[in-house]
C-alpha cells in the first residue's frame, strides 16, 4: 500500500492506494457518453453556458435573427443572463422552453 495525501477544493485527504506488482495497466473503462437533450441541426449549435432556470424564450422555430438578438433569458445565481444569437440565421431546434431547467451545455437551439 501507498499512502498519498489528496488536495480538493482547499480540503487535504489522506488515501491508500494498493500496488499490484507484476499486472500490466488496465486501461480505464470509457466513460458512458451523456444522453443529449434533443439531436442538433446542422448550423450553429447554442449551448447552455451554465445551469439554470429558462424565464423567457424570444424566438421560435423558423424565425429568422440577425446576430446580437436576444434568444432568450438564463437565469442562474439569480442573474437574469441573456443567450445572444452568435450569427445570422434562422432558428431550428429550439429545445427547450419557458421554465425549463437546464445543464452547462445542453442544447438551447440551433441557428442555421
Amino acid at each position: 500500500m501507498r499512502t498519498f495525501n489528496v488536495n480538493v477544493n482547499g480540503t487535504t485527504y489522506q488515501v491508500q492506494v494498493e500496488e499490484i506488482s507484476g499486472a500490466a495497466p488496465k486501461a480505464a473503462p470509457a466513460p458512458a457518453a451523456a444522453p443529449a437533450a434533443a439531436p442538433a441541426g446542422k448550423g450553429e449549435n447554442i449551448n447552455a453556458p451554465m445551469p439554470g432556470n429558462i424565464l423567457d424564450v424570444r424566438v421560435s422555430n423558423g424565425q429568422a435573427v440577425k446576430s446580437g438578438t436576444i434568444l432568450m433569458i438564463l437565469e442562474a445565481m439569480k442573474m437574469e443572463n441573456e443567450i445572444i444569437a452568435p450569427c445570422d440565421g434562422t432558428v431550428s431546434n429550439l429545445s427547450v422552453q419557458k421554465g425549463s431547467t437546464v445543464s452547462s451545455g445542453q442544447l438551447l437551439c440551433t441557428i442555421a
